[in-house]
């Protein structure tokens, strides 16, 4: 009983160290675009978004429900299962957070319980049918209807704002704007709390009930709540600098009109998905939203050589999450000796990939800074548009919000230049 006591609060220490990470790794998905836009400085943006996340923890817990009793079967996990999916989940984010790759925190946890699991129990274990509906479908969906919401949201706003040309106006509406994107990303960022920290009340209390101390289909208990809100808010707080450099600067172009318009977008998603029990990425609903703001606005461009690299990271991550956890499972299987090893894997693997992002280091006076687009000034200068954004490009309306006749020579040369705008010029995302 000793040695499970022990066990399990190394599990619980372990969930928490993968929500800090979940944290600074997803930080990006509600500040990248206010904090490239300049709609906010990064450390206040951060401090904002923590505080946020902390307060979205206490607003449900559906999601935590449909992880602790419903992708895995609870008959016959052990406690060692959680803690080997735990550590190809935390492996997986780090790794993906040192090459500044937005992947999905959530399916790095779902692929490191699933691979846990069938190691431990066999494919018996899993619930596919829940895996299907509330993991498998929600992540093709999601940056899929967050896109198609922004891009339409998008062309919406500068239909709207196509009659204003007096420079007092246009400088009121994009301050307008900009103040939408704070207040977006503030929703994004309880919207964040909402869902991604109760992945780690989830498997908190899959381990309680596994070890016996709550009973099956138990609801999460405060001190549970408590815990993941504060680790989930200390790691946004640091700074996820790396991947909201990627989701800032490297996407597309984006004015203060399209930053509001994804934000919200990728928000009114997951906040809708978290009242389902639908345990999507917030990740991918943001980068979508990102996609669709940036593809929304004529002239817009979207850097398909990053969005690719993301599109194979989020492929990736399932299956290279339930490896790692396998073999952490296979591991632990050994007895506490196999135990120890995971957990030297773990500390060595995470100090590892510490100590290799020290040699380029990325923060908040660098964060806006990229090495393709720092001397050229947007994307379009380093990459040419492909044949998606120009045939949607090409039938959307002119912006006349922040966007000066430059930005257009750059993308997509327009048969008349657009009325000047003396709002803040473009940044690119």
């Amino acid at each position: 009983m000793e040695h499970i006591t022990l066990l399990l609060a190394i599990v619980v220490v372990t969930a928490l160290v993968f929500d800090f990470t979940n944290g600074f790794h997803d930080t990006a998905n509600a500040m990248a675009t206010t904090i490239s836009t300049g709609a906010m400085k990064p450390k206040t943006a951060v401090a904002m978004s923590a505080v946020l996340n902390l307060i979205g923890a206490f607003l449900s817990v559906e999601v935590a429900k449909t992880i602790s009793g419903g992708i895995v079967n609870e008959d016959g996990i052990r406690t060692e299962v959680i803690f080997a999916a735990l550590v190809g989940a935390i492996l997986w984010n780090l790794f993906t957070w040192l090459l500044g790759l937005p992947s999905s925190s959530s399916h790095a946890l779902f692929g490191g319980l699933i691979g846990a699991a069938v190691m431990s129990a066999g494919w018996s274990s899993i619930n596919g049918g829940t895996v299907v509906t509330k993991v498998l479908l929600p992540a093709i969906a999601a940056p899929l209807v967050a896109g198609i919401a922004a891009m339409l949201a998008t062309r919406l706003t500068y239909r709207i704002n196509r009659n204003v040309t007096d420079p007092n106006q246009q400088k009121s509406t994009a301050k307008g704007y900009r103040a939408g994107q704070i207040a977006s990303a503030g929703l994004v960022s309880l919207a964040h709390g909402t869902n991604d920290a109760q992945k780690t009340m989830g498997i908190i209390t899959l381990a309680l009930v596994t070890s016996g101390v709550l009973a099956p289909g138990s609801n999460p208990p405060m001190w549970v709540i408590v815990s993941a809100g504060v680790a989930i808010a200390l790691g946004t707080y640091l700074g996820g600098w790396r991947i909201i450099r990627t989701m800032g600067k490297g996407l597309t172009d984006l004015q203060p009109p399209q930053g509001f318009a994804a934000q919200t977008s990728a928000a009114t998603v997951i906040l809708a998905s978290s009242h389902l029990g639908f345990s999507l990425s917030t990740t991918q609903s943001c980068s979508g939203a990102v996609m669709g703001a940036g593809l929304g606005r004529k002239g817009g461009v979207v850097r398909w050589s990053t969005a690719t690299r993301m599109f194979v990271a989020w492929g990736l991550t399932l299956p290279a999450a339930a490896l790692v956890g396998a073999g952490a499972e296979f591991l632990t299987k050994q007895g506490p000796w196999g135990i120890a090893a995971t957990a030297v894997i773990l500390v060595g693997g995470s100090f590892a990939i510490w100590l290799a992002s020290r040699r380029e280091p990325v923060d908040h006076t660098n964060v806006n800074d990229t090495d393709g687009t720092a001397d050229h000034g947007t994307v379009a200068d380093v990459e040419p548009q492909g044949v998606v954004t120009t045939a949607i490009a090409a039938v959307q309306p002119p912006p006349t919000l922040g966007a000066h006749p430059t930005d257009l020579s750059t993308t997509i040369p327009a048969p008349t230049a657009a009325p000047d705008d003396t709002a803040r010029p473009s940044a690119t995302v």
